[in-house]
């Protein structure tokens, strides 16, 4: 799902919109598999024990609650989360917005940015993505990880930077 357009002032172009990269949603694969894992091994389980038929069921149907709610939990959710976590550069600012009920942004206007860096260690750079650090002239720097193309999206930023300094001298 791209950035909403209208939430963009009049004439403001958009460099770069991405979500994290997929890498953020691997441990939520991995742990939702363990569970549906689990919850099979517990209904193989129960099918090997002779129970009274009520008692059978009534077991069947707590393993598929205590499963659908892990489930939720361990893939839907973070899914979610991560489909509603927006890295946006437009020609003006970077934008982040992130949230699923309580939704929080951040906007740093480019003439405001004074610093950028970007961090990957080995798994980050197999898989192309990374840490992205914007150091703005009152704030504590600021991190966002798993930046699909760090060092692309670093670069594209440090041209716009560089055209808005080049903009500002000119007049």
């Amino acid at each position: 799902m791209a950035y909403p357009r209208d939430l963009l002032a009049p004439d403001e172009e958009i460099v770069i919109d991405a979500h994290p990269h997929w890498k953020a949603l691997v441990g939520a694969v991995l742990s939702s598999v363990l569970a549906i894992a689990l919850g099979v091994l517990a209904w193989w389980w129960m099918d090997s024990v002779e129970w009274s038929a009520g008692v059978e069921n009534g077991i069947g149907i707590a393993v598929a609650v205590v499963l659908v709610i892990l489930v939720v939990w361990l893939a839907v959710t973070p899914y979610i989360r991560w489909a509603t976590t927006h890295f946006v550069i437009t020609d003006r600012r970077v934008i982040y917005r992130t949230g699923i009920l309580t939704k929080s942004g951040i906007d740093i206007p480019l003439a405001r940015i004074n610093t950028v860096q970007f961090r990957h260690g080995l798994i980050d750079q197999m898989f192309k993505t990374g840490t992205l650090i914007i150091e703005s002239a009152s704030d504590d720097p600021l991190s966002f990880d798993d930046i699909p193309n760090v060092e692309r999206v670093h670069a594209r930023l440090y041209e716009l930077l560089n055209d808005a300094l080049e903009g500002d001298d000119e007049r």
